[in-house]
């Protein structure tokens, strides 16, 4: 695989716990993809060192709904998919999730105002 490969991040709170605690990050990869290609794909893209990888196929799902003009059930698979598991070296990073923590920064300031408002508030009704 000489072309590089696309790197979907996994934004959910396992994968931004792994990355606090253990400095791995977690990416959807094609199906075609393995060790090797992920780690030259995380190099390039990020300009990091990788040192380690590891990679779990994820199968999809059967899932039904139900038809209401035919009044029966259908049956069908969500797609499978393959996970990869990148540890990089210590000391580097890669920016997946600063948007989030920007954005439960600012969450946060908003709690406090409105925190700060309602003590105003009760503080004129109790007068």
């Amino acid at each position: 695989m000489s072309q590089l490969i696309v790197l979907k991040p996994r934004l959910s709170e396992k994968a931004y716990g792994l990355t606090h605690t253990t400095n791995t990050y977690v990416f959807q990869v094609p199906n075609d993809a393995n060790k090797h290609t992920v780690a030259e794909a995380v190099a390039k893209q990020f300009k990091v060192g990788v040192v380690s990888v590891n990679i779990t196929n994820v199968a999809g799902k059967a899932k039904r709904t139900y038809m209401n003009k035919r009044g029966k059930f259908v049956i069908g698979n969500r797609n499978d998919i393959k996970k990869a598991y990148v540890t990089l070296v210590k000391g580097e990073s890669i920016p997946i999730f600063a948007a989030e923590e920007e954005a439960a920064v600012k969450a946060e300031k908003v709690q406090e105002k409105i925190a700060k408002k309602a003590k105003k508030i009760t503080a004129k009704e109790t007068k």
